[in-house]
């Protein structure tokens, strides 16, 4: 592939003083662009641009604002005649728990990255427009897509470019203007003062910036009006995906205890849907079997709010009448906010009328501290806060003015959640629902505006849920179609009859409920009887080698399994730590020459699978003593109150018998896995882990590990690859241990090997526990340290102990290693029922330490069935797990 030129082309970066916006004004300059170094530190501009000069190539600094986006597209315009490509890269951060952040610290986020996107995309526009040609990227960030702790304003942000982006990509087809957002991950300032070295190394600007490069160039793909997650190498694209919803009678039974009898349906992904618009659902023909159903059942008991006062913002008409009247129905105290006086006393009498409880709140619903204060004076309390206010100033792009866009925003975003939340903290229970659109969503021709501000709603509010967690606020977002007063404009009469506010206010009634216990943090859209929930699916995939230069040409050869959703890979991430997971997986793909001769042959293997499996790693040996095996020990939970497992001159000192995963770790980490097509180690999860124990473990020794591949399976969409390591004693050559590991490779299918494993018993046995009560439960709470405890016995990864790289992953501390649970689990089977000789597991979730894990066992025959959950979330972290005992008619030591 040639290298693409930017030769001919003016490039604008904001933000470009330093990390990302630098990195891209280097490519840019390098492939022959003259560039705009924009950034408000002069100094910071023009090292860049001196950087590039002295390369031959050609920039000039500009230090204005980006909220003036009109002086940083004239610098373009004086210096170079034009400008084809703007990059949004420029941004802050103000960091703080939502309680204590201040309308400053918020305005300022929203200035930055919404106006400054907003004013230099608005000055570009017009020669985009004329010349036929312009290509933008949008800076969101993966605390805009799931939220994230302690950034509610750069949330808002993050996830409002997204449907900026989305608008424009609408308004600039026609003209050959294209957007495209990304979700960067990539250091910066900020990390390099609390990252090591070998870490930032990994996550460099560099791995970004090919791909910016790639969809901008003219003959690029056509990424317009899409979302990428780009970092560490790795590469995928986002899209939306919707469940399949559910359908209710629009008459009087369709109420919140409705909605809660069926909620499992407006959540079922079983068949659900990919859209890019408003236009992709047959609202109609939904109403219209709505209408043909028999009344919908109930759920006992029924949803309702008495005692509860409910803040109501924009109610004095529309979908805010709607829901006032349904919560004066169900028991509530309602506060009707409005800034028309007559609309809020009317909706005020038809509550009272009819015998509920009602006060009036005039004004904007910015001042939630005024609404507030009616609550408590009134009622003596707030409860549920549903913002609902909205203005339309719908106008294209190209006509859009500064004003139009600030009010807009301003309405939309400034919610009085702040005013509320220090006393749902204070009562550990609060629950809020905002309003965000379909088209913030989908974003909208002639809605740059509104379409920004309603995704920021959704940011923010998904930040809320993971703040109120803890403190028993939930928090959900929904975009409703209904007729409104706002609707009223552009839509016909026949569609504002048909979708009545009323139909969205029991989903609203639903979410906001008691009744609520766990939905929280999530999107649904709502019309006529209809209501279903919209959440990101993200593409396999690609992870490039992070010990080679990545180019924009490497992108563009990887572009259709960048962008494929349908090879069996795609996944769901709900949070900034699980999106983030597979990006730092990919810090271990490195390019990989390893060959050497030798078999471990299977007559029915492929010509692939028989090739591969003549590279064989070298033997891996392993020292270790008694203090090694005491450390093992302490790593999965045991005391000082056990001495035979934590006192070497105990008579019974020994080995826990899962220390036999430890010798052979560095072994089964070396297998090549290159050999799979497709393979991309992000794609690569740890599934099973199986240990025979073959002889007794000496409590000293010296051994040596020998692995193979042992199996690989073509599962259509993915590989499924076991390996087998055998650990010996050096000198006798006695084999202790043998483990299996399971990995399976997304995306790696295909290829025509076998696609079902032969039975090797216990290693692939269901291990499906029996229907009836557990024998035996085994409680156990981790220790805070358990992390940084467990890698002294050779676990390096850093995802289990800086706190720094954790936080990169999204997560709020190290979490443990798979096979430190599993210990603890071994530990639990071996207290309850003794001895076993083998031990197999299934991983099926994470764990952190500090928290307790549960292990649930049932005996059948000579095995014990398990599975362990972490009791404070509920999850289960291991399944289809089991031993094999060594003495089956032991009895039961303990049931705890």
């Amino acid at each position: 592939m040639s290298e693409l030129s930017f030769k001919g082309h003016t490039v604008v970066v904001t933000g470009a003083g330093g990390g990302l916006g630098k990195a891209y004004s280097l490519l840019f300059a390098s492939r022959g662009a003259n560039v705009v170094v924009n950034d408000v530190s002069q100094a910071a501009a023009q090292k860049v641009v001196d950087q590039i000069t002295q390369a031959g190539g050609r920039a000039v600094a500009n230090t204005s604002s980006v909220a003036d986006g009109a002086a940083v597209i004239q610098t373009a315009l004086d210096a170079f005649g034009g400008v084809t490509i703007l990059i949004n890269n420029a941004g802050i951060l103000r960091d703080k728990g939502f309680k204590n952040m201040t309308d400053q610290e918020w305005d300022q986020i929203q200035l930055v990255h919404l106006k400054g996107a907003f004013s230099c995309t608005k000055a570009a526009w017009p020669h985009f427009r004329k010349q036929k040609f312009g290509r933008i990227v949008n800076t969101s960030s993966a605390a805009g897509l799931y939220g994230n702790f302690g950034q509610a304003n750069y949330s808002a942000a993050k996830m409002g470019l997204v449907a900026f982006t989305k608008t424009l990509a609408r308004e600039g087809a026609k003209y050959n203007i294209k957007a495209t957002a990304i979700a960067p991950m990539a250091a910066s300032a900020m990390t390099e003062t609390i990252m090591p070295p070998e870490l930032l190394a990994n996550l460099k600007p560099e791995f970004v910036a090919p791909f910016v490069a790639a969809v901008t160039h003219p003959d690029g793909p056509d990424a317009s009006g899409k979302v990428y997650e780009v970092g560490a190498g790795f590469v995928a694209e986002i899209r939306w995906e919707r469940s399949r919803g559910a359908i209710f009678k629009t008459d009087a039974s369709f109420t919140p205890s409705a909605v809660k009898a069926k909620w499992s349906e407006v959540t079922d992904f079983e068949n659900p849907t990919y859209p890019t618009g408003m236009s992709d659902f047959d609202a109609k023909g939904t109403l219209e079997k709505a209408s043909q159903l028999p009344p919908n059942p109930q759920a006992k008991p029924e949803v309702r709010f008495d005692g509860k006062t409910v803040i109501i913002t924009g109610a004095g008409a529309g979908l805010g009448r709607a829901y006032a009247l349904m919560y004066g129905r169900l028991g509530a105290n309602v506060v009707v906010n409005d800034v028309s006086e007559k609309g809020a006393k009317a909706v005020v009498e038809e509550i009272t009328k009819a015998g509920g409880k009602a006060v009036p709140a005039i004004g904007s619903a910015e001042d939630g501290d005024s609404l507030v204060k009616i609550a408590l004076e009134k009622f003596g309390g707030v409860h549920v806060l549903i913002a609902n206010a909205g203005i339309l100033r719908d106008k294209s792009f190209t006509a859009m003015s500064e004003q139009e866009w600030d009010a807009v925003i301003a309405v939309h975003l400034r919610y009085c959640c702040k005013a509320v939340w220090p006393i749902f903290q204070k009562q550990k229970y609060g629950r809020i629902v905002t309003t965000c659109s379909q088209v913030g969503i989908y974003g909208n021709f002639g809605q740059a505006n509104y379409s920004t501000a309603k995704a920021g709603i959704l940011g923010l509010t998904r930040t809320l849920a993971i703040e109120g967690q803890k403190y028993n606020i939930i928090a959900n977002s929904i975009a409703p179609s209904a007729g409104t007063a706002m609707t009223a404009t552009i839509w016909p009469q026949e569609w504002l009859d048909a979708f009545k506010p009323d139909y969205i206010a029991p989903v609203v009634g639903y979410l906001s409920s008691e009744a609520n216990e766990e939905t929280t943090g999530s999107l649904f859209e709502i019309m006529g009887g209809w209501a279903a929930q919209t959440r990101w699916q993200r593409a396999g995939g690609h992870g490039f080698p992070v010990n080679k230069t990545l180019t924009p040409e490497a992108i563009l050869s990887k572009w259709s399994i960048i962008s494929n959703f349908d090879d069996g890979r795609a996944t769901n991430p709900s949070s900034t730590a699980e999106a983030s997971q597979q990006l730092l997986e990919n810090f271990q793909n490195t390019a990989s020459d390893e060959s050497s001769s030798d078999s471990y042959a299977d007559p029915e293997d492929s010509p692939l699978v028989a090739e591969a499996k003549k590279n064989v790693p070298e033997p891996v040996e392993y020292s270790y003593t008694e203090r090694d095996v005491i450390l093992y020990n302490l790593g999965i939970g045991a005391t000082e109150k056990e001495l035979q497992w934590t006192y070497e001159g105990h008579d019974q000192f020994a080995a826990l018998p899962t220390f036999g995963v430890i010798p052979q770790f560095q072994a089964s980490g070396g297998i090549p896995l290159d050999f799979l097509p497709n393979f991309n180690p992000a794609k690569l999860l740890h599934g099973e882990q199986y240990l025979a124990i073959k002889a007794p473990i000496p409590t000293s020794g010296e051994l040596v590990n020998e692995a193979r591949i042992l199996e690989v399976l073509d599962k259509g969409k993915a590989a499924a690859v076991t390996s087998v390591v055998q650990t010996k004693d050096k000198s006798s050559g006695k084999v202790i241990f043998e483990n299996q590991s399971t990995v399976f490779i997304r995306g790696s299918g295909g290829f025509g090997g076998k696609r079902t494993g032969k039975d090797r018993g216990p290693a692939t046995a269901a291990n499906t526990p029996p229907k009836r009560a557990p024998d035996a439960v085994m409680e156990e709470k981790t220790l805070p340290t358990q992390a940084a405890l467990y890698r002294l016995s050779g676990d390096y990864n850093p995802l289990h102990i800086l706190p720094e790289f954790a936080a990169v992953g999204g997560f709020d501390k190290p979490i443990l290693h798979g096979l430190c649970f599993m210990g603890f689990s071994g530990k639990h089977v071996l207290k309850c029922f003794g001895d076993y000789k083998d031990i197999k597991v299934r991983f099926a979730g994470v764990v952190y330490p500090g928290e307790t894990l549960v292990t649930e066992m049932w005996k059948e025959g000579d095995k014990v069935l398990f599975v362990t959950k972490v009791k404070e979330r509920g999850t289960t972290v291991l399944a289809n797990a089991a031993v094999t005992l060594v003495d089956p008619g032991k009895p039961l030591k303990a049931k705890l």
